[in-house]
């Protein structure tokens, strides 16, 4: 049998060199096509040089945006389907996204372009409204002496989303045509991010999920056994639980509010990386985000050129691929 660290060093330059490949290649597709050689070229001014404008400003920021949204939403996917032991969960199950899209959605419709520090407040409300959403969730789910409860967890989860997407709806009846049609553009999932601001912005917030998650592999591991096969293996059932409820939800929150909600990320990545590496999380959780960010960077690839010089908002590209998928799973399931 391979020895566990092997397999993990195996998993991450697998993927890894899968992950890096897609960043690097993506910002050289388009409808205009740009060479490497010259984008690099330092003899020639900047402005000077179409191949450097395309490459850098206008193509890596959507590109490293694409891969920060992607490897948050496969890693949030993982640890929700441990935590709730449902593969059908989701980033979105737990009322998060739906939070974020209101927040995003008044914003749009009362703040107009307002920016914070170059940073439009569109994004920032969306990560306060995702924020809100896991202090509800987390409120209904906790029971006294029995900590938090994965059933009313769930439960909240579904019934906010139901509440929250009312909501959505109530402020978009109010809206004008034009924040209507950006609303429904952002619903949509877009990283046309429009610079490294956003990345930036959002990047703090998947690093401190991404320490959370890394805490975890272990008690996902007899998590998934059920509460009560982990405590008495010595997990923290409570502390494991709160960590991975927190975690997930704020990388959730940040890849939403740069990306939009993205769909179905969470729900195939994990699901491809079981069946190539195994279900010990010590490999999935690394394997997830890696080949979430890959994924991604092509879905949004696909977006760019599919209809060139048009481009698709990359959340109908998750969709089409993972309606099929989804289906495929329930009858899995079955």
């Amino acid at each position: 049998m391979v020895p566990l660290r092997r397999r993990l060093a195996a998993t991450v330059l697998g993927f890894g060199g899968v992950a890096v490949t897609a960043c690097l290649l993506a910002p050289l597709v388009g409808s205009t096509r740009i060479s490497l050689i010259r984008a690099l070229d330092r003899s020639a001014p900047f402005a000077d040089n179409l191949d450097a404008q395309i490459f850098f400003v206008a193509r890596l920021p959507r590109t490293l945006a694409a891969a920060l949204v992607g490897a948050a939403l496969a890693s949030a996917g993982v640890v929700l389907q441990a935590l709730l032991r449902n593969p059908l969960a989701s980033p979105f199950t737990l009322g998060v996204s739906a939070g974020a899209a209101l927040g995003a959605m008044l914003a749009i419709t009362c703040a107009g372009t307002w920016a914070v520090s170059g940073v439009s407040v569109v994004p920032l409300a969306a990560f306060a409204g995702s924020l809100g959403a896991v202090a509800i969730v987390y409120a209904l789910a906790t029971v006294k002496r029995r900590g938090l409860s994965t059933e009313v967890l769930l439960l909240a989860g579904v019934t906010l989303n139901a509440f929250f997407s009312a909501l959505i709806l109530f402020v978009q009846y109010f809206a004008d045509a034009s924040q209507t049609l950006r609303t429904v553009r952002w619903l949509m999932g877009d990283l046309d991010v429009g610079g490294y601001g956003p990345v930036l912005a959002a990047l703090p917030m998947v690093l401190l999920a991404a320490a959370g998650v890394a805490l975890l592999p272990r008690s996902l591991n007899l998590l998934s056994l059920g509460t009560e096969a982990a405590a008495a293996r010595g997990v923290n059932v409570l502390g494991a639980q709160r960590l991975a409820f927190l975690s997930a939800s704020v990388a959730t929150g940040a890849a939403v509010s740069l990306g939009g909600p993205v769909g179905f990320v969470g729900i195939i990545v994990p699901h491809l990386v079981r069946l190539l590496v195994g279900a010990d999380h010590r490999l999935v959780l690394p394997a997830a985000a890696l080949f979430g960010a890959a994924f991604l960077v092509g879905c949004d690839v696909v977006a760019r050129v599919a209809l060139a010089p048009l481009e698709l908002p990359v959340g109908i590209v998750t969709a089409i691929l993972g309606g099929p998928f989804f289906v495929w799973l329930l009858v899995r399931q079955r």
